[in-house]
């Protein structure tokens, strides 16, 4: 087959279970990936969430890696305006000297939470110091490379460093990824307008960008109606404020929220269009087959927005199984 598959897992916590019982199955998960020849693993991160357990992928990476042997584990990603780059090369550089050769280190643009939480994170921090989030990707590209000169570096240095990756939807994005050699994913589970996919894609493989990777939002199911049941739970809101800001939440009422905390008038808030797989295993294979032709995607990161820990797990067991399948008839 010409292209890979891929996981992002969020660790959502269903009703009435723990974040133990969540992360248990976010293990159980990545050994599933692994088992069905899956390429990576990825956590993402999202804070004051009660729904979902992953505020801090580097934990959960350290904690997969050991219970793994071959597949590549990694952040999906790492919300670097929230944190020192410094402090971050340190952490991956720690981790691929677990594990050489296995560790990624996405990073996204995004805050990861409402601006409360925000705030809570970068308690002290300079905004001026700071700089912009080019500035500070380009700090983390120095640490985890540093030259022969440095007189600071973020030591352990790895055999094999983390592969970077930019996770965004938009051309800045894809430009600044280029720009800096890093790879770049397109957040096509959180916005899937076709128009902006193509102008990304163009973008990217104009300025020499390397292979094409689009995280996408797939439910699988037994059959097509409980598929599209699932998926019609599914919601993703984007918020333009007055003040600039633009994200993506999961519900009208987090996207109010959201202006509310931030202080700053609503532009515009509105439910998307979702580039959302369902059906049936080998229905969705071929929906991916579909996008790799037409696109000429390389890499596809699944995540699967499924709140029931149960349905979550046999959606991605169903994809595994088809894929093992698909893999032997190749």
């Amino acid at each position: 087959m010409s292209w890979r598959i891929s996981i992002l897992d969020k660790s959502p916590i269903a009703e009435n279970e723990s974040a133990a019982e969540a992360l248990a199955r976010t293990l159980r998960l990545a050994q599933l990936a692994e088992a069905a020849g899956f390429h990576r693993f990825w956590l993402a991160e999202h804070h004051n969430t009660p729904q979902l357990a992953s505020p801090s992928p580097e934990l959960l990476i350290a904690w997969i890696l050991g219970q793994t042997q071959r597949i590549r584990v990694g952040s999906g990603g790492v919300m670097l305006q929230h944190y020192s780059p410094y402090k971050v090369a340190e952490n991956f550089n720690l981790l691929a000297s677990i594990a050489p050769g296995r560790v990624d280190l996405g990073v996204g643009k995004a805050p990861g939470g409402l601006p409360l939480s925000t705030r809570a994170l970068q308690h002290g921090h300079n905004p001026q110091e700071k700089g912009s989030f080019a500035d500070q990707l380009t700090q983390l590209d120095r640490w985890l490379a540093p030259g022969a000169d440095e007189p600071v570096r973020a030591t352990p240095l790895p055999p094999q460093p983390a592969q970077g990756f930019l996770l965004g939807a938009s051309v800045e994005s894809a430009l600044l990824a280029a720009r800096l050699n890093w790879r770049f994913v397109f957040a096509a589970h959180l916005n899937g307008d076709a128009e902006l996919l193509r102008e990304v894609l163009s973008a990217w493989r104009a300025h020499g960008g390397r292979e094409m990777l689009v995280a996408v939002p797939a439910i699988v199911a037994p059959t097509q109606d409980e598929a599209q049941r699932l998926a019609s739970r599914v919601e993703v809101w984007g918020v333009e404020l007055a003040n600039g800001l633009r994200v993506s939440v999961a519900s009208e009422e987090q996207a109010y929220a959201f202006a509310r905390q931030a202080g700053s008038e609503p532009l515009r808030i509105a439910r998307r269009a979702q580039s959302l797989l369902t059906g049936q295993p080998t229905a969705v294979l071929e929906q991916l087959e579909a996008l790799h032709q037409r696109w000429g995607i390389d890499e596809f990161i699944i995540d699967t927005p499924i709140a029931d820990g149960e349905a979550r797990l046999r959606s991605l067991q169903l994809l595994a199984q088809a894929w093992q399948a698909r893999e032997v008839a190749a």
